[in-house]
């Protein structure tokens, strides 16, 4: 299994819409960060689905290492 690489060192924001399915690229290789293009694949690293409940601006982790996956914790801040 491969380890996840920081796809930047900050959070990602994005206005979710309530009740749409999103999945979180947890690899770091996806070419269209935040979310998973497929790029994975071989590294036994899957994406993260996250369901919206409501209408409104998130942070999706770039760093990959938030401990409240997909979501940042700040710890970019700590690498």
């Amino acid at each position: 299994m491969a380890d996840s690489i920081p796809a930047q060192k900050a959070p990602y924001p994005v206005d979710v819409e309530a009740g749409k399915v999103y999945f979180w690229c947890a690899c770091g290789r996806s070419r269209t960060q935040p979310f998973c293009d497929g790029s994975h694949k071989d590294t036994g690293i899957s994406p993260q689905q996250y369901r919206a409940e409501k209408s409104a601006p998130v942070y999706f982790c770039g760093c990959k290492a938030s401990a409240n996956k997909p979501l940042c914790d700040g710890t970019h801040k700590r690498l």
